[in-house]
């Protein structure tokens, strides 16, 4: 699991005085950046990387201005040519937002998805959750 600590700017909130709805996805692609840097081994990112087929967000409880938040990202499933990211966003240790990221490992050239190689999906399988670890 990946584990970032981030400070609420005051920019990111709202006229209710919390944090916009529309701050937490950026706060989950902040978390998968590590994620993306394990498929650099593939190469040109313009041919083959990663994309965006699946986001969804639940929103727990209210993120407020002033407190650290702690985006915690881990991979959730590992299929073919497709991963599971799950994201947590916590304050002052209350789980405000979950999440997960669907991405596809795709070839843009034939614009179709290829299978993840086995070397990322060895390091992928190390970064899932602790208390539910991928085989």
């Amino acid at each position: 699991m990946y584990v970032e600590e981030l400070k609420v700017r005051f920019y990111e909130t709202d006229a209710l005085g919390h944090v916009n709805n529309t701050v937490i996805p950026a706060w989950f692609e902040t978390g998968r950046l590590p994620v993306f840097e394990l498929f650099n081994e593939q190469g040109n990112p313009y041919e083959i990387s990663l994309i965006v087929a699946n986001l969804n967000v639940d929103f727990v409880r209210p993120v407020y201005f002033g407190f650290a938040v702690t985006i915690k990202t881990y991979i959730a499933r590992l299929g073919k040519s497709s991963f599971d990211i799950g994201s947590e966003v916590w304050q002052k240790g209350e789980l405000c937002a979950k999440g997960t990221t669907i991405l596809v490992n795709y070839d843009h050239k034939n614009e179709r998805s290829v299978p993840v190689p086995d070397s990322i999906r060895a390091k992928l399988l190390q970064h899932s959750h602790p208390d539910h670890p991928l085989t």
